[in-house]
């Protein structure tokens, strides 16, 4: 790890929102939240650029291997849901959206997918070596990130973004389908 000697702050950050969760519903019409507190670490600075397709598989890896150390099926990555993330990565990483879940039904809806239940993990970090093991770090440290990773869910869609300032925007949505 990098660390930022100037005046000894560490400009690496990483900033989860809570994990945020629907219950079944048959019309896809509303939306639960689950809250948790932001979480905000510090440690190592880096300027580096990243490849998001790379960090999207990282993450999507990752988060299997968890789920099968703990003997849960394993999810199946899809094109669409994936679709959907990276947009709001994007939307996020450039000041189009807050970094929130705002618009998660209407990104979770535009899959085209019919589903029973839909959760949601969004993270920014700025300044790891690795920033998609950092975000998953973080989730499986928080009850409400950690309670999407285990849901019960089969599909799941990852997207990175990142901007001019080194932030690297991450989202996971998670379902389960009919």
């Amino acid at each position: 790890m990098l660390r930022q000697p100037a005046f000894g702050i560490a400009l690496s950050t990483l900033v989860l929102a809570s994990g945020f969760i629907t219950t079944p519903i048959p019309s896809h019409s509303s939306t639960n939240s689950t809250t948790q507190p932001v979480a905000s670490s510090q440690l190592a600075s880096s300027t580096t650029t990243f490849n998001t397709t790379a960090l999207e598989k990282s993450v999507f890896e990752q988060i299997n291997r968890y789920r099968a150390s703990k003997k849960l099926p394993k999810l199946t990555l899809n094109a669409n849901i994936s679709r959907q993330a990276r947009i709001h990565s994007q939307n996020m990483a450039k000041g189009k959206v807050p970094f929130s879940h705002n618009g998660f039904e209407k990104r979770v809806i535009s899959t085209s997918i019919r589903f029973n239940s839909a959760g949601e993990n969004v993270a920014v970090n700025q300044g790891y070596s690795n920033p998609a093991s950092q975000a998953v770090i973080g989730w499986l440290e928080s009850p409400g990130h950690l309670k999407n990773i285990k849901g019960n869910y089969n599909l799941t869609g990852v997207g990175v973004a990142t901007n001019q300032q080194g932030e690297v925007y991450l989202t996971q949505i998670f379902l389960l389908t009919n």
